[in-house]
Parts: structure tokens; sequence; C-alpha cells
């Protein structure tokens, strides 16, 4: 009778981790895609501007036209990639967009440039508010990111650590791909170096 119930308890207490564990795949997995939809907010916000800023610069910069077919084609790329939640778990997936976003980052940087050549433009106030959204928008792009990841560590701790790595095989938890940044002066917010485009 005493080796059932050791048995019963042990079984009892073995059901309780699991439930535990399951509990806190499902929480840390849900926080990461919630995460990750801050990260895509703030690019949107960020899609969003772009119009507004190319138009507030093609007005005083006619004579650029291919930083502004550069900004286009960077956006079209960025507006034709999404990614769901189950892409989110493919490094690759997670590569291309950031890989889009960059293109994306390295374009503004290029209009942000020519803006600074019209005096005119700089001393305009929409421009200015425009220039400030987007800076603001950068870093909140940044910040983010550092979420999602910080997201994805605690997940993973989960899956990658025991008890949990036993339980995390049973379930069908698998290990998250972190968003890595491509190329290294995408994780920066567009810098222009104003001496290099007068002379």
């Amino acid at each position: 009778m005493k080796k059932i119930l050791v048995i019963v308890g042990i079984i009892i207490v073995l059901v309780l981790i699991g439930f535990q564990s399951y509990n806190g795949f499902v929480t840390a997995n849900t926080k990461a895609d919630a995460t990750w939809a801050d990260v895509q907010t703030q690019y949107q916000r960020r899609y969003d501007l772009i119009p507004n800023l190319v138009s507030a610069v093609q007005g005083a910069a006619v004579q650029e036209q291919e930083v502004f077919n550069n900004v286009a084609e960077a956006r079209a790329q960025v507006g034709s990639i999404t990614l769901t939640a189950d892409a989110l778990k493919d490094p690759q997936a997670l590569a291309n967009f950031e890989a889009a976003q960059g293109s994306l980052t390295s374009a503004l940087s290029r209009l942000l440039a020519v803006a600074e050549n019209y005096p005119t433009l700089r001393s305009n106030e929409n421009f200015l508010s425009l220039q400030s959204q987007l800076e603001g928008t950068e870093n909140r792009i940044a910040v983010a990111r550092k979420d999602f990841n910080d997201a994805i560590l605690a997940y993973n701790l989960k899956v990658q650590t025991l008890p949990g790595k036993f339980f995390a095989g049973l379930f069908g938890f698998d290990s998250r791909a972190y968003f890595e940044v491509q190329n290294p002066t995408v994780e920066q917010a567009p810098t222009v170096d104003f001496e290099s485009l007068r002379n």
C-alpha cells in the first residue's frame, strides 16, 4: 500500500510540474509574440512616415531622383515582407526581414543627407518635425528589438534548461531565433556626415 501511495504521489508531482512547465512555455511564448508585435508597430510607424518625409524633401531637391527611387524601392521591399508568428521561429526569415529593414535605414540616411544640402528645407518646421519623428522612431525600434530579444531569451531559457527541457520536448516547444542585425551599422539610427557632403 505504501508503494502505491509513493508512486501515486510521484505521478501527481510530475503532473503538477508538467502543468507548471507547460503554462510557463505558453506564457513566455506569448510574451515573445507580443514583443514582436511592438517591433512591427515601430517599423510600421517608420514606414508610414517615409512618404511625408520624401514629399518634404522632394520639393526642394528635385534633381536628387536616384535617392528618392532608392527610398521608394527599399520601402516597397519592406512592405512586401510580413512575418507570421510561425515565421518568427525561422532564423532565415528574421534575417531576410532585417536585411530589408537595413536597406530602408540606409536609404533614409541618404535621404536625410540630401535634405541637409538644402538650407530652406533645413529651416522648414514640417521637415524638422518629420526628421525628429524619424529619429525617435529609430530609437523606439532599437528598444523594441531589445525587448523582443529579452523575451526570446526568457523563453529559450525555459526550453533549454531542466526540467523545462524534458517537458518542452514532450509538449513540442522549440527554441526560437533571436532578432539579429545583419548589417552592423543598421543597429544605430542613421547618421549623416555633413562635412563630406559640402566638399
